[in-house]
């Protein structure tokens, strides 16, 4: 899969020319964390280029590691799902990525702030069980960000997915989340805590007191906030 082979037989160097290729990691990341679609997978990888996504996808599937189907109900829609030998890749992922948080140091972790993939991460993180059972709109304010990538709306309804928009969607708000970039990134990535963001200022959070209250409830952080930090 990757542009220049190693020529080695090890088992180690076969699996590297398939998984190490530019991007492929990302993608995996992806698909292990249940995007399945192309536009899905765009949103978690904004950076990649769609015909190299294509040509990514295109390689997992030869080799093995995702299958792609139609989608159910919609005509000319595809769908991309880890095959057995594509699940046995999970675990490795997620070491890598515990790997990445317990020894890459924070703030090299914070030169590289994008608020588009963090919201996009906290929308597949939302835990929707305390949240009250209506549509629920929670807009998120990146006061430090240009205008692109200031605002973001959550909308949760009952049995839908989570929804992510970029442009206003014209329902009233119910719960307004202000802050900047990087101390979102650091609550994320369980750096800060939200109560002590709070506290000084850094996290704004207002309108309808239920969802202010149960902020920690529903906001799931990523799944290697909990991984203990280490010095190298």
């Amino acid at each position: 899969m990757s542009d220049s082979g190693y020529s080695q037989f090890c088992p180690v160097s076969m699996a590297a020319e398939i998984i190490c290729s530019r991007w492929t990691l990302l993608v995996l990341r992806e698909l292990v964390q249940g995007s399945s679609r192309f536009n899905e997978l765009r949103r978690g990888v904004p950076s990649m280029s769609p015909a190299l996504l294509s040509k990514r996808l295109k390689d997992l599937e030869a080799a093995g590691i995702v299958r792609r189907t139609a989608a159910e109900r919609e005509p000319g829609v595809h769908e991309y799902r880890l095959t057995p030998a594509g699940e046995e890749l999970r675990p490795i992922i997620e070491a890598v990525g515990v790997w990445g948080h317990r020894w890459v140091t924070t703030e090299a972790t914070l030169k590289n702030l994008d608020a588009n993939l963090l919201m996009w991460d906290i929308r597949r993180n939302i835990n929707t069980d305390p949240m009250p059972h209506r549509r629920n709109v929670i807009q998120f304010i990146f006061k430090d960000r240009p205008p692109a990538e200031r605002n973001y709306w959550l909308i949760v309804e009952p049995r839908n997915e989570v929804d992510l928009c970029v442009v206003d969607p014209g329902f009233d708000v119910d719960l307004y989340v202000s802050t900047d970039l990087r101390t979102m990134t650091e609550i994320w990535l369980g750096y800060a805590s939200a109560g002590l963001a709070s506290d000084d200022g850094r996290l704004v959070v207002t309108g309808n007191r239920d969802l202010a209250a149960d902020l920690r409830a529903w906001l799931k952080l990523s799944m290697f906030a909990k991984v203990e930090k280490k010095v190298a």
